[in-house]
């Protein structure tokens, strides 16, 4: 919620999928998920881009952090684990998040990430990408 607050006029795509639509993508994804004492707590996808300008990038998405646990190094984590995750030919990585998330954004950057610019055809949407 955090994420549809920072960003009030995007269309924050993981804020109105289904439960359908999740278990679509879960057969295309990479997931890795965390848990404590049962309750999930963070998460994260990622997958060979296959279009587009990031053809043959890991595109990272659905980083989350429970809001109660946020803070705590836990979506830094998550992002490790994710980009640890990629195939060995992969040589980029590449991600999406609101243009007003800019806490997201800082944590990208201090990971390396550097913010290429607007998302085509997502308004209020940034890309950052890192060299693996």
């Amino acid at each position: 919620m955090a994420e549809q607050q920072a960003n009030p006029d995007v269309r924050i795509p993981a804020l109105h999928e289904t439960l359908e639509d999740v278990r679509r993508w879960l057969g295309q994804w990479t997931v890795i998920v965390r848990r404590r004492g049962g309750r999930l707590v963070a998460a994260a996808r990622g997958r060979v881009e296959t279009h587009g300008n990031h053809a043959g990038a890991w595109d990272v998405g659905r980083l989350m952090v429970a809001p109660d646990l946020q803070g705590q190094g836990l979506g830094r984590d998550m992002l490790e684990r994710i980009e640890a995750a990629a195939p060995a030919g992969v040589s980029t990585y590449v991600l999406f998040t609101g243009a007003g998330s800019l806490d997201n954004i800082r944590m990208y950057k201090k990971a390396g990430y550097r913010l290429r610019g607007p998302l085509a055809g997502e308004p209020g949407a940034v890309v950052l990408t890192r060299r693996r």
